[in-house]
């Protein structure tokens, strides 16, 4: 009989809004690893996904869409102080929950900010008020609102979440390495003058999943190892990334936003049609999609350095994300249907028989190149490891745990993202489910992958230039 270590005693019930791949997956990590009874578990969901497994845990499974005119009615009978909201639901706005968790000193976390539906595609919106640096703002003004109010934790699954907690060990790695070991910084300032110093121009959320099943994807089918509607959605939304102060020019259809932090940009095109070069020490070189996300987004606006109101330094950061073979035929053909959703969709979990997720961040333009740091997790290890889990959801549904768990530890600390967390406490709850732990120095750099036959601009001056990372 396997001994789960208990890592924290959950203060009040739970709710979890949303079941699917996701919820799905951090059910048995939840009930292994916190105290708490099958009983104390309430889940709220659109439709029947996962109702056969709450029924074998013995949950409450309640069927029931949330919409803006009926969550506080549906959620309010749940919540009392002590009570954890963990959403993973899609189609749902993060801050109306976390303003309702607020007021009934309710812990919060999901994995992802979410809008109400059809925030992401609203054409009634530009694209940068429809974009995730948008929402982002909106999320974070929650702090001047509710300064010292329950934990909410915005963004922390894998990536959002996960990537942000490897950068800052990978950080210290890299400066063990060139200039010997340092102690952990302990503020947002010191590690943004780790990162300057360090020479880090650009970071990639570097992700290649090689997972395959002996059930092919079939005409019409959106096929994931994760969420397709959560895929599908941030997709669909324009391409983002923090932008560093060592670019030279905005891309062509590069454009920035009039207010907030000014960490990031966007393009005017869809992250699905936007392509990009990185790499992963497992799979070598490839191209990813710039899908949008959080991470992008709050490492830059994180690592920034500051005199006044005048930036001195900020990293270039990006997701490039190659998900399995069987979505990226999907993708293809999901943007072959003018960006309507294929009728069928199917999570792959069971039938997956091989492969890899390889997620981690690439930190580049410091003095040894190019660094990438991060997990290594077999589709056969994930089975192995946990339940209702693939590869690709296990490093999220560990990291949602995690999460719990410094909420659990940190009951006050307000509104957070991943970045203000503890980074060594929420690895060391994660580790047993991450595969292999892999650092890897690299001399790949995007040049190595332009194609002269095609005539592609080159700057070979600095080839950490966003310019020479996109696929144009």
């Amino acid at each position: 009989m396997n001994e789960y270590t208990i890592h924290a005693r959950a203060p009040g019930k739970i709710v979890m809004v949303g079941f699917g791949a996701i919820g799905q997956g951090v059910l048995p990590l939840i009930l292994r690893h916190l105290d708490v009874k099958p009983s104390d578990i309430t889940i709220v969901t659109a439709d029947d996904r996962g109702v056969d497994e709450a029924r074998e845990y013995g949950i409450r499974f309640i069927r029931q869409a949330l919409t803006r005119g009926n969550y506080r009615e549906i959620l309010t009978p749940l919540l009392a102080p002590g009570t954890f909201m963990v959403n993973l639901s899609v189609d749902v706005s993060s801050i109306a929950l976390v303003e309702l968790c607020q007021e009934f000193q309710t812990l919060y976390i999901d994995t992802c900010i979410e809008p109400w539906a059809g925030g992401y595609t609203d054409p009634a919106l530009s694209f940068s008020e429809r974009s995730n640096y948008a929402i982002r703002e909106h999320a974070l003004a929650l702090r001047k609102k509710y300064p010292q109010g329950s934990t909410a934790i915005f963004a922390n699954g894998a990536n959002p979440g996960m990537v942000s907690h490897l950068l800052k060990q990978a950080l210290l790695n890299l400066h063990r390495d060139i200039y010997g070991d340092l102690a952990t910084p302990s503020s947002r300032e010191e590690w943004a003058a780790l990162a300057r110093k360090l020479g880090i121009k650009m970071i990639h959320v570097a992700e290649r999943d090689t997972q395959i099943t002996d059930k092919p994807k079939q005409m019409n089918e959106f096929v994931n190892t994760w969420s397709v509607d959560g895929f599908v959605g941030e997709g669909c939304q324009p391409a983002e990334l923090g932008w560093g102060t060592h670019e030279k020019q905005l891309p062509a259809d590069g454009a920035t936003h009039a207010f907030g932090c000014g960490a990031a940009i966007y393009l005017k095109r869809p992250g699905a049609t936007v392509r990009v070069r990185t790499w992963t020490p497992d799979y070598g070189p490839f191209h990813g999609f710039l899908i949008t996300h959080n991470e992008a987004i709050s490492i830059s606006d994180y690592l920034t350095v500051r005199d006044g109101d005048k930036v001195l330094y900020r990293p270039t950061c990006h997701y490039a994300y190659h998900p399995c073979d069987s979505a990226v035929v999907s993708l293809h053909e999901f943007n072959g249907r003018n960006f309507t959703l294929q009728p069928k969709q199917r999570v792959l979990r069971e039938e997956i028989i091989d492969g890899m997720d390889e997620l981690g961040v690439l930190l580049a333009g410091h003095a040894k190149g190019a660094y990438w740091y991060g997990s290594q997790l077999t589709a056969k290890e994930a089975k192995a490891l946990a339940p209702y889990n693939s590869a690709t959801s296990l490093q999220v549904t560990s990291a949602v745990l995690a999460g719990m768990v410094w909420a659990i530890e940190n009951p006050r600390a307000g509104i957070v993202e991943a970045e203000d967390m503890d980074f060594a406490r929420t690895l060391d709850v994660q580790k047993p489910y991450l595969g292999k732990l892999v650092g890897a120095y690299t001399d790949w750099t995007p040049l190595q992958q332009r194609n002269t036959l095609f005539a592609e601009s080159i700057d070979s001056s600095d080839p950490w230039q966003f310019s020479n990372v996109l696929v144009n």
